[in-house]
């Protein structure tokens, strides 16, 4: 069962990485639409797996599926209304971070390593120059944003840090990854420096979930989990 699993990923990391470069030279709600939904089929896929192996890490698996789903649904809803997609998006990294509450408990501690990466993050999106938000509201938004996907971020480092084997360094990667890709969309949406932001918006956003999709699966296959 482990080899027909890591093939059918295999097969869905190389659809995701075509489907994403397609989409990069093409653009279209239709074929991100398809491309966001790859990455959330796959959490389902795994979660199967997960299931059949009856073990402990289920409530995990089923926690990021779920962040998964809402992560598909703003990537989708981020072309029709941004803030919309922006708030399916926050919804998802709270998920995100709950289920990484299952594979580390909560610590005080696990804020540190959020306030680390979310105050220079405030202090780009309210210092940089560059930036055109519109009106206050969407850069309070903003803001906001950073705070949830910062402490997702945090604690999956701080997962990282208290236990480090391969599958928690493949979950805190990816994070790593959506923050850079959300950063990247920053500057891509709220400023006019470079169009080369969006490139590596994308270029970074589906293999984050990817990452993301396939811990389901090695988080319950890896020895040191």
């Amino acid at each position: 069962m482990k080899k027909s699993a890591y093939i059918l990923n295999s097969i869905f990391f190389l659809a995701i990485i075509i489907l994403d470069i397609f989409y990069i030279i093409n653009g279209g709600i239709v074929l991100k639409s398809i491309t966001s939904a790859c990455f959330f089929l796959l959490g389902v896929i795994n979660l199967i797996f997960v299931l059949r192996m009856r073990t402990d890490k289920v409530k995990f698996s089923i926690l990021l599926l779920v962040g998964l789903f809402f992560a598909m649904l703003g990537d989708i809803l981020l072309e029709i209304n941004f803030i919309v997609g922006a708030i399916f998006f926050a919804i998802g990294h709270i998920f995100y971070f709950i289920s990484f509450c299952w594979l580390e408990r909560f610590k005080w501690t696990d804020l540190i390593f959020g306030f680390v990466i979310f105050i220079p993050s405030v202090l780009v999106i309210t210092l940089y120059p560059h930036f055109d938000f519109g009106g206050v509201a969407m850069e309070v938004l903003c803001v906001l944003y950073a705070l949830v996907i910062s402490f997702m971020v945090g604690k999956a480092i701080s997962v990282y840090v208290a236990k480090r084997s391969l599958s928690r360094l493949i979950i805190m990667i990816g994070t790593i990854l959506f923050f850079f890709s959300d950063l990247m969309l920053l500057f891509n949406v709220f400023s006019s420096v470079s169009s080369v932001f969006g490139v590596l918006c994308l270029a970074t956003y589906y293999p984050a979930e990817f990452l993301l999709a396939f811990s389901i699966l090695f988080s319950t296959i890896s020895k040191e989990n």
